[in-house]
């Protein structure tokens, strides 16, 4: 069984990465939706090579030969080598992500961002679509309440979704994880929830309210963004928990 280890460990690996782009949305977990195709057409290459090296293994002619003066080498030699058994626990992370995909980044890797300083960059902006509430990422909230001299939120009631942190005395966030290319590239923006009990951690949430002005325009006393909240919502993960940055 033991030169299957390798072929075994191709196809695992392979299954994984199918099971989270083919057959499920876990992949946006990790990377942006048009890499979708790249991650089916590297699953299904791994299996593939599990396959064919499976098959080469089978037929090879000396595979019996070798396991048979491999065997007798042992038991002359008075001692065993471990590493192929121990190669067997390569198997463990492919099944582990087949069976157990981890969850997308939340709080705690929200926590570990250095607070950001607010780049200049103050201008005016694109007015605001008609109707309230107008349904905002945590992005745009941010960025209009910084930088936009036109003061276009002012007056309006907003909605956004996020998954909750927690700040001291009490504050809490509705925050996002950006990406550029995938999960390892994330960045965490918040907006300051003010006029409502903090939900647990890691809830996510769909809150409405409107803008809070703060600080000078375009200075780091500006963020985070606030907003009185008048509504909080509970609400499932979306499939893709990432805002493209």
């Amino acid at each position: 069984m033991r030169r299957y280890g390798a072929p075994l460990l191709l196809a695992l690996m392979g299954a994984a990465v199918l099971r989270i782009s083919l057959f499920s949305e876990l992949y946006l977990r990790y990377v942006q939706a048009p890499l979708r195709p790249y991650l089916i057409v590297s699953g299904v290459v791994l299996v593939l090579l599990g396959v064919v090296m499976a098959g080469v293994r089978r037929f090879a002619p000396d595979a019996h030969e070798e396991d048979a003066h491999e065997a007798d080498g042992h038991e002359e030699g008075g001692h065993h080598h471990h590493g192929p058994r121990v190669a067997w626990l390569l198997t463990l992370p492919a099944l582990a992500l087949l069976l157990f995909p981890p969850p997308a980044l939340g709080s705690y890797s929200a926590g570990r961002e250095a607070a950001q300083r607010a780049a200049q960059g103050v201008g005016t902006f694109p007015a605001l679509a008609l109707g309230d509430p107008v349904e905002l990422t945590l992005a745009e909230f941010n960025s209009r309440a910084i930088y936009d001299s036109g003061r276009s939120l002012k007056g309006r009631t907003v909605r956004m979704t996020g998954f909750v942190t927690h700040g001291e005395d009490g504050t809490w966030y509705v925050t996002r994880l950006y990406v550029t290319c995938c999960a390892a590239d994330a960045t965490a923006g918040k907006v300051e929830a003010r006029g409502d009990d903090a939900p647990p951690v890691d809830t996510w949430v769909t809150v409405t309210g409107t803008w809070h002005p703060k600080g000078r325009l375009g200075s780091d006393e500006a963020w985070p963004a606030v907003l009185d909240v008048t509504s909080v919502e509970r609400v499932k993960q979306p499939a893709d928990p990432y805002e493209q940055r």
